[in-house]
């Protein structure tokens, strides 16, 4: 093997700090699942052997214990690390970095050996719902891996790009992070629909969210000859939850973008009376049909035929957006005509940083 095909060796130390960290948890819902810190130091340290063989060899053991506590503890190494990879200078070469993914992944499906057969029957049971959660924290770690080495080569940390490679990789990374929001908005709408919220409002720059949500849909946007309009006040600095208008705006665009084939996309917002700031993103798009407006908001809706409109596949999207914005005060609204594009809008009470 040569100098330049060996693996990069901080991606074991990477795998060793992570399951040093998660081993080191002990409260929540490992808590419940596991009787000391030391069956949960035992279970991390097992797992990281397991996946140090499968890294190094390509091979994963036929069958490992499957309990709450291992599932746990491997999800949380998973997020972690990706934590560590994130800090590496200069990153690991990708194809090293798709090497430990497919170990982990090995792990997994080691820890599920007769998987359709438990699947079918955990889906059917009470505990169904956990189980669609469990999947999509599954989906979501590969993607997030995926997201990671896109910006890395977008960014040329790992070597010189051209401008037509860096528009590929810009839409590999707006199609893994859509994928990505789908996996979250499953969670999301398992654990009621408004966690995002839960924290305490903090003060954010509204153009710097509108800015971000543009450069992400961007590839997307170039690649169907579309136009991605910002109508901001500059300068506007206000009181609230950031994260949870991040993800409504960028689903609302992302399907604004799907439905429109010409014209442009507007994400706009604006001061209102007092603390108010009305937010609207229109598209100049077909707009919905009638037969659509009333299960629009439902998830997990049906479409009668092929070409009928549906924000996402399963109307999740749509779903979660309402909900979050209605857990931060607004409600979310929508004017269409068929052949003339379509608005949502809504308006959230944001105080200015003065005044909080």
């Amino acid at each position: 093997m040569t100098a330049s095909a060996m693996p990069d060796s901080r991606l074991l130390l990477a795998l060793q700090a992570a399951s040093r960290q998660v081993a080191g948890e002990w409260g929540g819902t490992l808590r419940v699942d596991a009787a000391s810190l030391d069956e949960v130091t035992r279970h991390a340290a097992g797992l990281e052997a397991a996946i140090r063989s499968a890294f190094d060899t390509g091979e994963t053991p036929d069958e490992l214990a499957a309990t709450h506590l291992t599932r746990r503890l491997l999800r949380r190494i998973q997020a972690t690390l990706l934590d560590e990879l994130a800090l590496l200078d200069p990153p690991p070469d990708g194809p090293s970095v798709l090497r430990l993914m497919r170990s982990l992944e090995g792990v997994t499906q080691a820890m599920e050996p007769r998987w359709d057969q438990r699947f079918t029957d955990r889906l059917s049971g009470p505990d169904g719902l956990e189980l669609v959660v469990e999947v999509a924290h599954d989906l979501r770690s590969p993607l997030t891996s995926i997201l990671f080495l896109a910006e890395t080569l977008q960014r040329g940390r790992s070597g010189p790009v051209t401008p037509l490679q860096e528009r590929q990789l810009g839409l590999i990374y707006s199609a893994a992070f859509g994928l990505s929001s789908v996996a979250s908005d499953v969670i999301e709408l398992a654990r009621g629909g408004d966690r995002l919220v839960d924290m305490e409002p903090l003060p954010f720059s509204l153009t710097d969210i509108l800015l971000s949500v543009r450069d992400i849909v961007q590839p997307i946007a170039e690649e169907k000859g579309l136009e991605v309009r910002l109508v901001v006040p500059d300068g506007l600095i206000r009181v609230g939850h950031s994260v949870a208008l991040s993800r409504v705006l960028l689903n609302l665009t992302t399907n604004a973008l799907k439905f429109s084939d010409t014209g442009f996309v507007e994400i706009r917002a604006v001061e209102g009376s007092d603390e108010q700031v009305d937010f609207v993103v229109r598209d100049t798009g077909r707009g919905i049909p009638a037969e659509a407006m009333e299960m629009l908001f439902e998830p997990f809706r049906r479409r009668q035929k092929e070409r009928d409109y549906a924000f996402s596949g399963s109307g999740l999207g749509l779903s979660i957006c309402r909900k979050l914005v209605e857990a931060m005060g607004g409600q979310m609204q929508v004017t269409t005509a068929p052949g003339e594009g379509t608005r949502f809008h809504f308006s959230l009470a944001l105080p200015p940083v003065s005044q909080s």
